[in-house]
């Protein structure tokens, strides 16, 4: 039953064909080639036909360059419904491990379309999804640009807390 008051919930809606994942894939490759192209932040893109080690989907890995943390790689993995998008933001804290949780967790109210979750290993990611119907050039710039301003805006700060006194910060120069 539709629900008026979620306009966008036709987006969320069916399966994809096996006609409209390939549509989809093509406009992913698409948007990659001329990103990678246009020398910008994006500077490696590795596709992967059944990359996802659990559902076999297709997947993406984008290499950033960052300011922060030297390469910041998001991978985007197609699935049934919706483009799942992931970033490894840092290993698990060594310590100040509540304090390094509550500072991410207060964060997470700030950050548009993804969070920051538990992952592998314990380590923290950026996370996110979008119905595959939104999937298009403005959407994958704005994955990829919140990604990397999510990391460059919190990781010193996450990473002073859950490595105190071990992590130092990139020398400018070093950008």
């Amino acid at each position: 039953m539709h629900d008026p008051m979620n306009d966008d919930e036709d987006e969320w809606a069916g399966i994809l064909t096996p006609a409209e994942r390939d549509a989809v894939c093509a406009r992913i490759d698409s948007w990659a080639e001329r990103t990678l192209a246009e020398g910008g932040a994006l500077v490696a893109v590795d596709r992967q036909q059944g990359g996802d080690p659990v559902t076999g989907a297709p997947r993406w890995y984008l290499r950033l360059a960052g300011d922060e943390k030297e390469f910041v790689t998001v991978w985007l993995t197609l699935r049934q419904r919706t483009l799942w998008h992931e970033t490894q933001f840092m290993p698990a804290p060594e310590v100040n491990v509540e304090a390094t949780w509550q500072y991410l967790l207060k964060r997470n109210a700030d950050l548009l379309g993804m969070a920051f979750a538990l992952g592998h290993e314990d380590a923290i990611y950026l996370v996110g999804r979008v119905p595959t119907a939104r999937v298009g050039d403005t959407e994958l710039d704005r994955i990829i640009g919140a990604s990397l301003a999510y990391t460059d805006e919190c990781f010193p700060t996450a990473m002073s807390i859950g490595y105190e006194g071990r992590y130092r910060r990139r020398p400018p120069n070093a950008r």
